[in-house]
């Protein structure tokens, strides 16, 4: 049986060597996130080279994703140090020029456009929800008064958050365009926006991309309740979504991130986008060589809810265990996948799904190859298209995905069940390239059923939907 799940790896510190992304290759990672909040050019140009250098050397295509900062809210500094709090203890939220030095707990933040929606009873929390807060009073347009709902340490320059209310900062800020350059003169693959609250949101970050010549694939991270709310319209502009359980779980009740997540997905699945849950999947190997059962159970949960990607951040950035995590999500991947298989969970129905030929073919192929028994599925797709609908059927076959488009193969490699590979250009006809992969691949022998699927060009035409569905068997004579 073939493995399906894909991991997603992010660099750092931990794992900022050749040797070090080479051992998270084999342990199992295809796809490697760069991080934008951390680090600077001289990394990141360091580790697309090795990466690279990696792909050539294996053979395998190895994905670069490119992850902006957004708009992330922090706290300022005006000399006061970190502030304890204990439940009950009142603190004034305000701009540097509220300021006044009388020994009241005073919490900095020079952006007055946040103060302008905020009112009694609204929620605040600093460092990433470790401390709560709520609105008891408007003291004036810049300065709120703020009464602490647990107890904890409040230093400046943290992250500061305000579940529910629409964040009325550009979602594209002036250090994600100086880092997008930076990306596109790397030459990543795909790249993952933060804070998406609106489908305009992807506009704007394409928009960013013509003068650069490029229209890379965008993954829309999903942090903000007004995304929840926006879901289908940021759908239909992403090609991409990151459940970011991180300040997801922030903005919303935690009992309520579950279903949020699962809903998520199931909607993603049903257009054929592929979908990455992150954040604190397996947190207690960054200090610990063993997961708890609680982190093992999220990630068999969150494949069987229909990710196509699970996510490391810092268990493989900054983590002591960067390789060990990797391959015990692997091996939790391979047991909940042999589980999934044999209770045939997963749908190759057409039901819920865009009533288009294309999309009918695909899923008439992976019922195919369910019946058939089939040793894989062949696609030469050149959008990818047909490729991540085939991956949303969820096959038990892996479906190789031929395209001749490098950033239509490194974008087919986030679908589960997906192997991208670069079919023979010199044939025009795509079902024959098709045939041809299947009889020259090593991963192929005598008497293998592979379902074929393809796009075959009327006369004076270079570009079509897949109009092909084809059983073929590879023959003895065709061995290489």
């Amino acid at each position: 049986m073939d493995r399906h799940i894909k991991i997603i790896a992010t660099l750092g510190p931990g794992t900022e060597s050749y040797e070090a992304v080479r051992e998270l290759v084999e342990s199992g990672a295809k796809i490697f996130r760069l991080n934008f909040s951390h680090g600077g050019r001289e990394f990141f140009e360091k580790m697309v080279s090795i990466i690279r250098r990696l792909e050539e050397e294996t053979g395998l295509t190895l994905t670069v994703l490119q992850d902006l900062s957004g708009p992330k809210i922090r706290t300022c500094d005006v000399g006061l140090g970190a502030i304890e709090v204990n439940k009950g203890t009142e603190v004034l939220l305000g701009t540097t020029e509220q300021y006044k030095d009388d020994g009241e707990p005073f919490i900095c933040l020079d952006i007055p456009e946040l103060f302008e929606s905020l009112k009694e009873g609204d929620p605040v929390a600093l460092g990433d929800g470790v401390i709560r807060f709520k609105v008891v009073k408007v003291e004036e347009k810049h300065l709120i008064r703020l009464v602490a709902t647990n107890s904890g340490i409040c230093p400046p320059r943290k992250g500061i958050t305000f579940p529910g209310m629409k964040t009325p900062l550009a979602p594209l800020t002036e250090k994600d365009k100086a880092d997008l350059a930076i990306g596109m003169e790397l030459g990543v693959d795909v790249v993952a926006m933060s804070f998406v609250q609106k489908g305009e949101d992807i506009g704007s970050l394409r928009a960013e991309m013509v003068q650069y010549g490029k229209q890379l694939p965008i993954i829309a991270k999903l942090e903000r309740t007004a995304a929840l709310e926006c879901l289908d319209e940021i759908l239909e502009e992403a090609d991409g979504i990151m459940v970011a359980r991180g300040d997801l779980g922030l903005e919303l009740d935690l009992a309520e991130l579950p279903a949020a997540q699962k809903r998520i997905i199931r909607a993603c699945n049903a257009l054929g986008k592929p979908v990455i849950v992150a954040t604190q999947m397996l947190l207690s190997m960054v200090n610990s060589p063993m997961a708890t059962r609680a982190e093992t159970t999220d990630v068999a949960n969150a494949i069987l809810d229909g990710a196509d990607c699970v996510m490391l951040s810092e268990e493989t950035a900054v983590g002591q265990y960067p390789f060990e995590a990797v391959r015990f999500m692997r091996k939790i991947a391979y047991e909940i996948e042999r589980y999934m298989f044999e209770a045939n969970v997963g749908n190759v129905a057409v039901e819920g799904v865009r009533e288009h030929p294309s999309t009918f073919l695909a899923h008439a192929a992976a019922m195919l190859a369910a019946k058939t028994d089939a040793k894989a599925i062949v696609c030469h797709s050149t959008s990818g298209a047909t490729t991540r609908i085939l991956s949303s059927c969820r096959p038990t076959q892996s479906i190789y995905a031929l395209s001749s488009d490098s950033t239509v193969r490194h974008f087919t490699n986030l679908s589960l069940g997906v192997i991208p590979a670069v079919p023979l250009d010199v044939i025009d006809d795509h079902q024959e390239r098709a045939e041809i992969f299947v009889r020259q691949s090593p991963d192929f022998v005598e008497g293998d059923i592979v379902i074929l699927t393809a796009g075959q060009p009327e006369k004076g035409k270079t570009v079509t939907q897949t109009n092909v569905v084809k059983l073929y068997e590879k023959l003895a004579k065709e061995v290489s």
